[in-house]
């Protein structure tokens, strides 16, 4: 069984290829219990296991510091230790925790998973803290997270709930990766020396941020996209988040992550518990393109609620019309998307209220009055006729100063007392903690999924939180932190349970929300407003680390592109969004009828490769993406996709010759058009020569190469 005690004290924790081994110490002066990680690596039997939790290392002590502390499950605030703790409770003014060992269970969850609990209490008040781990046979991402219990009638706050602390094995070196980000520019990936001390990334915006997301990789500084070995940790939560990794100076590494950020206080009820969102951890001795499979295997066993379902090839009219949604324009552009092969036509922002521009109508989630006297099921079902499924925008999260609902509830919104209330994008947030905020948007919801009969909803969220206070709860109000977004997974829950066929887009202003949590509420996400291919070449990039493309929506939009101004040839534009989920967001009138024909013809090719693409292998082959040439290869049982990139032109230097990866050394593959038959073993080793990386052409050359298995063996010369 993935779970095996090895006495009373310690655990191994099995994957199918690593194992984690954890211990309990008790320090026989105190007697404070102390989790401790004896082991993370390579698969281990249990008696091996046994073997490294009896012979762990000692670090040196001395009187300034207890530097064993990165190996701890949880450091708690308290005792000799001064490093970031994963968990700062205070007792009225006594900020100090002393824990002791109350016991350990297994649990059998079904479906090849276990959970071993391991319970804490303190040594003088009846405060219960659980470490729960739960690992599954299929996967090597191990899931943890922490409950915290309050028994007594005095006041305790915590200040701090990490899900769980992470030790990475000591190494002579060590480098971190990670991504950042800005509006249009977000998942960046960045690669670094880990310097010693404290490394803090964090979202403090009340969502997962443009600015960084909540998941790092450590290395020895020697790993490469295919070898070397990689410790990930990931944390699965939409709202403020904190990752801490501290490189000790004598030595050692460890990741802490948690929900909130500096500053928040969460004072619990006699009775009340609190529980963490899920830290993920996993380790890979492939390199980083085997961590980041086992990453998208997970999010597609275990994540994702949708996972094996194919997504359709959509529209969204927002970049034909902004604002000005009107019956005739949207049904003009149904019939020409629909004429492309388009499966789903979502209409987007300006539908409702009186919106029309960014000042107006948030909450007021009806028919705009205007442009729709009669609502909208003409518009929609003539959508319909052309075979299309339909979806609408929402932000169920905002409102606007001018609207019905902030005039009606002006409370509703975030705020503090004696505070102005700034806005952003000329709206405020609404206050999604309070239960009567829930209700009112599930309703809403629920009333326009019911009534429209609608397929789709793109849930936005286009800015930050400020003022982020709740009066009414006083000395509880900075609970809005979390129960903001618990509220935002419950409304997504109960449409879903109410609602089976409703998908679900998550958006947040571009890629301002994206993340294990919200992933396992919604069918894909919007990584980037940003519809540049070139630019969206980086972002993919950066999005594949940790997430599958099955999940990543992304537009063909007009050129020259809306935001950049930068010109770039349809078939590369189609051939970077076809590397996901592929949508179509230009304005689709202003095509020239080569364009419509070309583009019709693009959108049959996706439909051909799209199971590869959604569900299979990816690989990350050759240079970086949008700056030099650079290819994204996937495998699904006998069938091979490779989409081809250069985006320089006069590209002297690099490979030419394209070597693929993930293949059967000894079968035989035959290349889709020519009928070309190619070893497995001569395309990994010595590769294709793809035509658009001819050293000398044009700017921005691309193109699809497809590959089918035809003999699972060799045993004549290729023809």
């Amino acid at each position: 069984m993935p779970v095996t005690p090895l006495d009373d004290h310690q655990w191994a924790i099995t994957t199918p290829a690593s194992t984690y081994v954890i211990a309990v110490e008790i320090d026989p002066l105190t007697g404070e219990a102390t989790p401790r990680q004896k082991y993370w690596g390579p698969r281990l039997p249990a008696e091996a296991a046994r073997q490294v939790a009896a012979s762990g290392a000692r670090r040196h002590v001395s009187s300034f510091s207890t530097p064993a502390e990165v190996e701890e499950l949880l450091p708690v605030d308290g005792g000799t230790r001064w490093s970031a703790p994963s968990l700062q409770v205070a007792f009225g003014h006594v900020r100090s925790l002393e824990p002791s060992f109350a016991g350990a269970s297994v649990h059998d969850e079904g479906d090849g998973a276990q959970r071993l609990d391991l319970l804490l209490v303190d040594a003088h008040h009846p405060f219960e803290i659980v470490l729960s781990v739960r690992v599954r046979d299929d996967t090597d991402v191990i899931e943890r997270w922490t409950t915290v219990r309050h028994r007594s009638d005095a006041e305790v706050t915590v200040t701090r709930l990490d899900s769980g602390n992470w030790f990475v094995p000591d190494a002579a070196s060590y480098r971190y990766s990670g991504v950042f980000g800005a509006w249009a520019e977000e998942l960046q990936l960045q690669r670094g020396p880990l310097p010693v001390g404290e490394l803090v990334f964090t979202s403090r915006q009340g969502v997962t941020s443009h600015t960084a997301n909540p998941w790092v990789m450590i290395d020895d500084g020697a790993a490469t996209e295919e070898h070397g070995e990689v410790w990930g940790v990931a944390l699965a939560w939409s709202g403020s988040w904190r990752l801490t990794t501290t490189h000790r100076p004598e030595g050692g590494v460890c990741v802490s992550g948690g929900f909130g950020h500096d500053g928040l206080r969460w004072t619990l009820a006699p009775g009340e518990e609190l529980v963490s969102p899920a830290a993920l951890g996993l380790y890979s001795a492939g390199g980083f393109g085997a961590a980041s499979r086992s990453w998208h295997e997970y999010a597609r066993r275990h994540v994702l609620p949708t996972a094996r379902e194919e997504r359709p090839v959509l529209y969204n009219s927002w970049e034909a019309t902004t604002f000005a949604v009107t019956e005739a324009h949207q049904l003009e552009l149904a019939k020409i998307a629909a004429g492309l092969g388009v499966e789903l036509f979502v209409i987007d922002d300006g539908w409702f209220g009186g919106r029309d521009d960014d000042t107006t109508s948030l909450g007021d989630w009806w028919p705009h009055r205007e442009r729709f006297p009669d609502g909208l099921r003409r518009l929609l079902d003539g959508i319909r006729d052309t075979g299309m499924r339909v979806g609408l925008w929402v932000e169920p999260e905002c409102v606007s100063r001018d609207s019905d609902l902030y005039r009606a509830h002006p409370d509703w919104a975030l705020h503090m007392t004696h505070r102005r209330r700034d806005e952003k994008r000329g709206q405020l947030v609404l206050n999604f903690a309070r239960d009567d905020v829930r209700d009112w948007a599930f309703g809403w919801l629920d009333r326009l999924v019911t009534e429209l009969d609608l397929d789709y909803f793109k849930w936005d969220m286009n800015r930050p939180f400020t003022q982020a206070g709740w009066p009414e709860r006083e000395a509880e109000q900075d609970r809005v932190w979390i129960e903001h977004t618990r509220n935002v997974y419950r409304v997504m829950d109960l449409l879903r349970e109410r609602h089976p066929r409703l998908r679900i887009e998550s958006c947040s202003g571009g890629g301002g929300r994206i993340d294990f949590g919200i992933m396992r509420r919604t069918d894909e996400v919007w990584p980037s407003d940003n519809t540049d291919a070139r630019d969206r070449q980086t972002v993919q990039h950066g999005f594949s680390q940790l997430y599958p493309a099955g999940t990543m929506s992304a537009w063909v939009t007009d050129s020259p592109n809306p935001t950049t101004r930068r010109a770039m040839p349809l078939r590369y534009r189609f051939h970077v969004a076809m590397a996901g989920v592929l949508g179509i967001g230009g304005n689709l009138p202003e095509w020239t009828s080569g364009e419509l024909a070309e583009a019709a013809e693009l959108i049959a090719q996706y439909k051909e490769i799209r199971p590869v693409v959604q569900h299979g292998r990816q690989y990350r082959l050759a240079g970086t993406p949008g700056q030099e040439r650079s290819a994204v290869q996937y495998v699904l049982d006998d069938r091979v996709v490779v989409l081809v990139y250069n985006p320089l032109g006069n590209a002297k230097r690099g490979p030419r010759h394209l070597r693929l990866t993930g293949l059967d050394p000894d079968a035989l593959y035959e290349m889709t058009g020519d009928g070309s038959r190619w070893h497995g073993s001569v395309l990994m080793s010595a590769g294709i020569r793809p035509a658009a990386w001819e050293p000398i052409g044009a700017d921005h050359r691309s193109e699809l190469v497809v590959f089918r298995k035809v003999r699972t063996s060799v045993a004549e010369p290729v023809p």
